[in-house]
């Protein structure tokens, strides 16, 4: 609506509203001799006959009493002009115009509601007079935008950040805010929903409830809001509804110990002022709200109001102290103080009119006059900064910023605070500074709260969710529609009713994890065809059912991928998988007599040959020499035991007896081949992103039968060079064609089948508890598998390749004498060395042996010469040496 409209609107009241405005009460003042100060107009607009304006309405007398009393020689006084429009957007308006046309105020208190303020502040930028509201505290009114408006309270988005932490603390996964279906209720829903998605919590449903409701009317929205599984409810709403929900709500037995009730600072704010009724509703229930320090100051206030009113006995929960009316307090102190600083002179204490009318009979919305006294209290205000009962008093961006937020839990007709927020530490216990300072971290942990008391009276946290009470209420599973691999799911049609029935390994998985649950859930399927009975569209579009809340569960053989976590959660997988190539055999040898030569080639086994040839002779040679015992017997034995001795030290590396005809990925990228992959499948984003591949070159394939022909067929034929497929459908394909096919090169990993459920949905953690109890019970998973077929067939067992996922990469076709050229030369210099050795051995030792003798023959003296003389001489004397 625009400015001009609204004017128009409200024109048409005018004349009637200020007949009853002008009879209200004289003008407040300050006490005090007003003859000799300067008095500054203030207009205040508020609903006497509304909690909070009745409340409020004592504190700003109280406040500007205690403010004169505190500063006599003020040359000032604020002089308080009051309206009581009630709760009527038009009332309201038109008594801002007359205040600003008949009393010409220079500053406006109010109005309660950000409803209501809107219009006002149209009005106050014309007239250049500041409306300031210590009530108005929907984001969707910004001071950043509306340069008139100052907000002396905390915009509603400052406690946000402090729900989300408390939601995040329990990990609560689905919350339904409700909420009032107005200006002040609305404006937040949009930010609460931006927290929430930052944490991973679903909002499934927006519970609005407009003011003028009848308790009927919020009871059907109750009964409605009970037929969901979400038990996390969020109240953000005004202490005149909210607490007419409460009562409603505790009627209807939804305050119970399976539910959780958090409300917002518009009540929590204001517990006691909602009534004593409305107080034992709420038993239970956790409030955020925001924390304001309990000075020297706001005590000695606080006693001072207990001396004046009997019967209150604690600041928390009281009638006449709550944040709003200390905010109206220091508001007071506030305005006070800058129309004192920038007052000059009388002359700035008046109005600029167009028109020679200084007071006028009717309102005139095109005439409103403009203050001069107003910019100059805006820009005081703005840049005001004091200490006040609620806290540090001072604008950013022109309005109040909090220190902090503290939790409450109601108990009895008080608040226990279990807890606090702050935006550099997140929760914890205590607000001491000794605290704050050791903690470097932020924490959403449900540690570092006290123990709460939930509805129903248990200290045991809520789960937050339960399955639909209604027995008509029945869960939607979505399943594909599939032509081919019946064995993981397939539908039967009853020829005489047309009533479907399914069978398969993903059907059979999920009415066992059904079984294992701790809980019964109805449930329908819903086939994801169209009316021709064909398939409506892809894996990723049957997904996307869920974000679109057509369905509530996805069941099938659905692979886990990344982008598909962007809009659906999934469980544990219940079976492996991955990505992997088929190719056909290019030669069925397994007949070929010789095929034992095949690991090697020529080349190596004529050099084997030779090598053992050698070796033996070595070996003839080495043994022989020495005569061992164990190497005796013939030359033709010992040839033989050379041979073998030889032979036993080599081993020889297994090949694959079946080769397939490619086993490049590159190459079939590079020759721009035909590619079979499943139809409908994950696997053709595959190919085309992560590997590649020209997408005109893909082919969609939709059972074993069209695999088996594709590949039959070849490139040549109209066929396929190989088929992209995961997994578990290849060892199934493999089962049937296993001496035709083989699986072959890298196989690409990711994390198997799974359930899809709506993000955040707390029915994850229960299917995935279960799926863990069905796949580690071998007895069970056999027979699931067994039943549909999928145990390994007789006629393939040994062939690992073809059914365990072995690979054939181009390495490992026939081996060279280059692959053991190493080898041979390390053979064959041990053996020379050997030889060598050996021969020196030999050399040496033959030697020494010649040199002993011919030394032996030159010294050794014959013994029958020993002892004799020469005959002529007689016998000599003869010496012996030592030989």
């Amino acid at each position: 609506m625009t400015t001009m409209s609204r004017s128009s609107t409200l024109a048409i009241f005018s004349c009637i509203v200020v007949l009853v405005l002008n009879s209200g009460g004289p003008a407040m003042a300050a006490e005090g001799d007003l003859s000799r100060k300067e008095r500054v107009k203030v207009g205040l607009l508020l609903d006497s006959n509304a909690t909070m304006g009745r409340i409020a309405s004592s504190y700003i007398n109280t406040a500007l009493s205690d403010f004169y009393e505190a500063h006599p020689s003020y040359r000032t006084r604020l002089s308080l002009h009051f309206r009581n429009p009630q709760n009527d957007v038009v009332l309201v308006a038109s008594a801002a115009l007359d205040l600003m046309q008949n009393e010409e105020v220079h500053a406006i208190i109010g109005p309660a509601y950000s409803s209501q303020a809107k219009f006002v502040i149209d009005l106050g930028i014309k007239a250049q007079v500041p409306i300031i509201s210590f009530s108005a505290t929907s984001p969707s009114l910004s001071p950043t935008q509306s340069r008139y408006f100052v907000r002396t309270a905390y915009d509603d988005c400052s406690q946000v950040k402090a729900i989300a932490a408390l939601i995040q603390a329990f990990g609560w996964r689905e919350i339904v805010p409700i909420y009032e279906d107005t200006d002040y209720g609305n404006g937040l829903i949009p930010y609460l929903t931006d927290a929430f998605q930052n944490i991973d919590t679903r909002v499934p449903y927006r519970s609005a409830i407009h003011p003028t409701a009848q308790d009927i009317d919020i009871l059907k929205e109750l009964n409605k809001v009970m037929t969901m599984p979400t038990r996390v409810f969020l109240v953000h709403m005004t202490a005149t509804l909210g607490s007419r929900l409460f009562v409603l709500a505790n009627e209807a037995g939804m305050l119970n110990e399976e539910s959780v009730w958090i409300v917002t600072d518009g009540l929590s704010s204001l517990l006691d002022p909602v009534g004593s009724t409305a107080m034992s509703s709420m038993q239970g229930v956790v409030g955020v709200r925001p924390y304001v320090p309990m000075s020297k100051r706001l005590k000695k206030f606080m006693e001072k109001q207990l001396n004046t009113s009997p019967g209150i006995s604690t600041f928390n929960g009281t009638e006449t102290v709550n944040l709003f009316s200390l905010w109206a307090y220091d508001t007071i102190w506030a305005l006070a103080k800058v129309a004192e600083k920038q007052w000059t002179s009388s002359d700035q204490l008046r109005y600029v009119r167009p028109s020679t009318n200084r007071k006028m009979a009717a309102l005139n919305f095109s005439d409103t006059g403009t203050s001069e006294m107003g910019p100059k209290l805006l820009q005081g205000i703005i840049n005001l900064s004091f200490h006040g009962l609620s806290g540090l008093f001072e604008m950013v961006h022109g309005q109040l910023q909090p220190s902090g937020f503290e939790i409450i839990n109601v108990l009895g007709n008080e608040e226990k605070i279990i807890g606090y927020w702050t935006s550099k530490h997140g929760l914890s216990k205590t607000l001491s500074n000794r605290t704050e300072e050791n903690r470097e971290y932020y924490s959403t942990s449900m540690d570092d709260l006290k123990p709460i008391l939930w509805p129903g009276k248990t200290q045991k946290e809520p789960k937050g969710w339960v399955m639909p009470p209604l027995k008509d209420t029945k869960m939607k599973i979505s399943v594909p529609f599939k032509t081919g691999f019946s064995e993981f799911f397939k539908i039967h049609w009853d020829q005489r009713t047309g009533v479907p029935s399914y069978s398969g390994f993903s059907y059979d998985m999920f009415i066992a994890v059904m079984d294992a649950l701790p809980f019964y859930m109805p449930y329908e399927i819903v086939p994801f065809m169209n009316a021709s009975r064909q398939s409506a569209g892809t894996y990723d579009e049957m997904l996307y059912q869920i974000k679109l809340q057509k369905v509530d569960i996805v069941v099938g053989d659905v692979i886990v991928v990344a982008n598909r976590s962007n809009y659906v959660d999934f469980t544990l997988p219940y079976s492996e998988s991955g990505v992997s190539m088929v190719v056909a055999i290019k030669d069925d040898e397994r007949r070929n007599m010789w095929i034992f030569l095949r690991p090697l080639s020529w080349a190596l086994w004529l050099t084997i040959g030779l090598s053992f040839v050698l070796t033996s002779l070595i070996v003839c040679f080495l043994e022989g020499r020495h005569q061992n015992e164990d190497f005796g017997g013939s030359r033709s034995e010992q040839l033989s035991t050379s041979l073998w001795f030889s032979f036993s030290t080599l081993v020889f590396a297994h090949l694959e007896q079946l080769q397939p005809q490619y086993v490049d990925v590159q190459e079939l990228v590079r020759k721009h081949y035909h590619v079979g992959y499943q139809k409908g499948s994950y696997v053709r984003e595959f190919l085309v992103r992560d590997l590649g591949f020209d997408e005109s070159r893909l082919i969609p394939l939709n059972s074993a039968e069209e695999y088996h022909e594709a590949l039959s067929n070849g490139i040549g034929n109209g066929g396929v060079a190989a088929i992209y497929e995961e997994t578990p459908f290849i060892k199934l394909f493999l089962g049937k064609y296993c001496n035709k096919y083989m699986m072959v090169g890298p196989r690409y990993r990711n994390d198997g089948f799974a359930f899809a459920f709506p993000r955040g949905s707390p029915l994850v953690a229960y299917f995935s508890r279960a799926i863990l109890n069905v796949t580690q019970d071998k007895t069970k998973m056999n027979e699931i598998e067994r039943k549909n077929h999928l145990r390994q067939s007789s006629s393939c067992q040994g062939e690992e390749s073809n059914q365990g996922g072995a690979t054939i990469s181009s390495h490992n076709l026939s081996l060279g004498v280059g692959s053991f050229s190493g080898l041979f030369i390390i053979t064959g210099i041990v053996a020379v060395l050997a030889v060598l050795a050996e021969l020196v051995k030999g050399f040496r030792t033959k030697h020494s042996l010649r040199k002993g003798i011919e030394w032996k023959n030159s010294k050794v003296v014959p013994l029958t010469s020993i002892g004799q003389g020469d005959p002529k001489t007689g016998p000599a004397n003869t010496t012996l040496s030592a030989v």
